[in-house]
């Protein structure tokens, strides 16, 4: 119980389901187990992320385009893996938190960085596993059009953003800052920009309240 409790925690970090954990990664069969079997914890009612300082958010993907060239497209898929990794196993890199999606043909990322600088220092450093990742990608694949890969960035300034997670896991953005309830100047959309406003709709009372 205790292997698979510490596995379930590992995997949701990976999933940017729940912060970080400082528990060492175990069987991976367990991990997967427990993503699609154990959820998380939910937190019923509207909750939304506080983040007090300057933040980038960085989208990166794959896309499959030739599903027969597997010897292209696993290798790529492969990759992010000692990435995600590194930067969960050491926060001093500077990403605060990530969450995994997948599609039909593509997956994507999308991770929250302290700063540019810290993504990119990451992104060029020949010590760190995406260089050498960059450099097989074009090797293998380079331009001819069987594997897809893009990103973007995004440069958020301090209070310039708003979320709000209804009866979900701590996830996303409130995953990489504070959690925080979506109440009082937080309850809509244009307080949590640093407006005024009433609701639009009535919302429901939290339960922690």
């Amino acid at each position: 119980m205790v292997r698979l409790q510490i596995s379930c925690q590992t995997a949701w970090v990976r999933l940017g389901l729940i912060g970080r954990s400082t528990e060492p990664s175990v069987d991976p069969r367990l991990e997967v187990a427990c993503i699609f079997v154990i959820m998380p914890r939910i937190f019923a009612g509207r909750y939304t992320a506080n983040l007090e300082e300057p933040f980038a958010v960085f989208l990166i993907g794959m896309r499959i385009n030739q599903l027969w060239a597997l010897h292209k497209w696993i290798p790529t898929l492969l990759a992010m893996t000692p990435m995600l990794s590194t930067l969960f196993k050491n926060p001093g890199k500077g990403m605060l938190g990530a969450h995994t999606w997948v599609g039909w043909r593509e997956v994507m990322v999308v991770q929250y960085w302290k700063s540019f600088d810290a993504l990119e220092t990451f992104a060029r450093a020949a010590s760190e596993p995406h260089l050498p990742a960059w450099k097989a990608f074009n090797q293998r694949v380079g331009a001819d059009g069987s594997v897809g890969i893009w990103h973007e960035t995004y440069l958020v300034g301090a209070k310039q953003y708003e979320c709000v997670y209804g009866n979900m896991p701590r996830f996303g953005l409130a995953n990489a800052g504070e959690h925080v309830a979506a109440v009082g100047n937080r309850e809509t959309a244009r307080l949590r920009m640093g407006g005024k406003s009433e609701p639009a709709v009535p919302s429901p009372r939290n339960p922690a309240e």
